[in-house]
């Protein structure tokens, strides 16, 4: 079936900003569902032939978040301190293409459990954020994890951890097999009584729906999967969507503006393409997935009379709350080879620490997990154990051992704090005059007494699973991230939040925001499998609303 193509002019049902984790599956939903839809997406569509091993292309020259008109970014810790702005070095880590960042993610996939959807009400206050209740619960949510798992693709072992919440089914498919960190791990976190099990992974163990196994290559972190065997919308959602033969990706589209009537309802997007020429998309409704930081750009570029601070954004959070999660890590040599550069990232994790604990003194909880982090240049260029100059002969050393390093990751809350936001950059444009994102975030005090408590524990089951020599990375308030969580958070009051929980906005009644800037909370680590389940269960209520009339 040739790709679907609708002229500017034609008024579609749907116009979907962004392809990635939430985005690619609203496409594929509404169209099923007999919409029209139009994908919008700055960056290229890549085919898995496209996908290579070049470290230096996409670690180092950032080539998959490279596209005509990515805003310029810039970053400072707070409103006092002076901006830092490095063009070839992003704080922000998010793919330009279809698929979005699902095609370099880690794909660990996690559920948030209950107590992530009532934090307010189990925690309470804490001095200097601003927690607050989800308006629905792990219950209302659990059908479309499920849905995520067998639609999307997940590995993993269900009931393999005693605190892992209800599930409606188990996963579709086995474990990864364990490679030699998630054998070390699971060996030292038997030893300290803990209970390590399968990694889930959103990349598949054996053949599925028509996409290969993994081979085991050993590049997923940073890289396209040129197998298709990484679950990504790229290989899955899109190509469905497509099929239906009423939704067209849009490529090399930079949406700069979301168009309003003067009864304040979106009549479409505005956009560049390639050419530098702009368009009107006219669509019924409007849909933004664009992710926790570029969302809030929008919105923010299409201020108008009614809207002074920023479209949709009556109650002034637009941009505020923005949540990282929080993350840190140990590291450790063995004395036998360990060939870590094989296979996924994660094979074994911990849970033991994920539930909040008041003796500890913090609120925060997370999960620790074996990993091997670094391919080989990376490893040799970015890593070091503290105090290593990345030079000499103590970096020698280090560069040796390659082959007999492993991590232990941590992975935990972050809270929302009003301070940390997105706005649009005063001083650095884009290539059509807009302005940039500027990034205005640091850590609670407690999310780094959390993640210092977790490298704690990480170090500790290095050690009892037999490591010669154990260092823990320095515990820093963070400054880039892949995890763009908060921005336009979900709730019942159009004072406290943006969107509503079918994730309407409160103030534009066809303009709807499903991605990471809907969360309300970080949740204790790996934000993609709620992002897509909150994209299944939105797209069957903004479905219902458009069939009867309601948008």
């Amino acid at each position: 079936m040739p790709a679907k193509s609708y002229k500017t002019s034609e008024e579609v049902d749907f116009v979907i900003v962004g392809s990635g984790a939430a985005g690619g599956v609203l496409a594929r939903e509404l169209s099923q569902a007999g919409h029209s839809v139009v994908v919008m997406e700055r960056g290229p569509y890549l085919k898995q032939g496209d996908f290579h091993h070049d470290e230096l292309a996409y670690w180092f020259a950032n080539e998959l978040m490279q596209a005509n008109g990515v805003p310029p970014q810039s970053f400072r810790h707070s409103a006092d301190e002076e901006t830092d702005f490095h063009p070839d070095y992003p704080n922000m880590l998010y793919a330009q293409c279809v698929g979005g960042s699902t095609v370099h993610f880690t794909a660990n996939y996690w559920r948030f459990h209950p107590v992530d959807f009532q934090e307010h009400t189990v925690h309470g206050d804490i001095p200097g954020a601003a927690l607050a209740d989800w308006p629905i619960s792990y219950e209302e949510l659990e059908p479309y994890y499920t849905q995520v798992e067998w639609e999307i693709g997940v590995s993993g072992l269900a009931g393999a951890h005693p605190n892992e919440p209800h599930r409606s089914k188990p996963y579709p498919m086995p474990p990864l097999p364990v490679k030699s960190s998630g054998v070390l791990f699971e060996k030292g976190a038997f030893e300290l009584g803990l209970n390590p099990f399968p990694a889930p992974m959103a990349i598949n163990s054996v053949p599925y729906d028509g996409r290969a196994a993994c081979v085991h290559c050993g590049f997923c972190m940073g890289f396209g999967c040129e197998m298709g065997a990484k679950s990504s919308t790229l290989s899955n959602m899109i190509p469905q969507a497509e099929a239906t033969g009423v939704c067209e990706i849009r490529t090399g589209a930079n949406v700069v503006r979301v168009d309003t009537n003067k009864q304040g309802r979106a009549t479409g997007v505005v956009y560049y393409d390639l050419q530098g020429r702009q368009h009107l998309q006219k669509a019924k409704a409007v849909v933004l997935s664009a992710n926790g930081a570029e969302t809030a750009r929008l919105l923010f570029l299409s201020e108008n009379s009614r809207f002074a601070d920023g479209l949709a954004n009556s109650s002034g959070i637009v941009g505020r709350h923005m949540m990282f999660n929080g993350g840190g890590t140990a590291g450790a040599f063995f004395e036998h080879p360990l060939n870590e550069y094989k296979s996924v990232q994660v094979t074994r994790i911990s849970h033991d620490f994920y539930d909040t604990d008041p003796e500890r003194g913090f609120y925060g909880g997370g999960g620790i997990d074996g990993r091997v982090m670094w391919s080989p240049i990376a490893y040799a260029v970015i890593g070091g154990m503290p105090g290593d100059p990345g030079w000499g002969p103590k970096h020698k050393d280090y560069l040796r051992q390659y082959s007999h390093f492993m991590y232990s990751s941590t992975h935990s809350t972050s809270l929302p704090v009003a301070s940390n936001r997105v706005e649009l950059d005063p001083e650095h444009m884009d290539s059509y005059g807009l302005p940039g994102i500027r990034l205005t975030y640091t850590d609670h005090a407690d999310d780094l007494a959390t993640t210092s408590f977790l490298v704690d524990r990480a170090a500790e089951i290095l050690e009892a699973a037999g490591a010669q020599t154990v260092w823990k990375d320095p515990v820093r308030p963070q400054s880039f991230t892949a995890h763009l969580l908060g921005t336009c958070r979900m709730g019942n009051d159009p004072a406290t939040s943006v969107v509503d929980k079918y994730h309407r906005t409160h103030d534009v009644p066809n303009l709807f925001i499903c991605d990471g800037s809907s969360l309300v909370t970080s949740g204790r680590g790996q934000p993609t499998q709620t992002i897509q389940a909150l994209a299944f269960r939105a797209a069957e209520h903004i479905s219902r609303f458009a069939k009867n009339g309601e948008i």
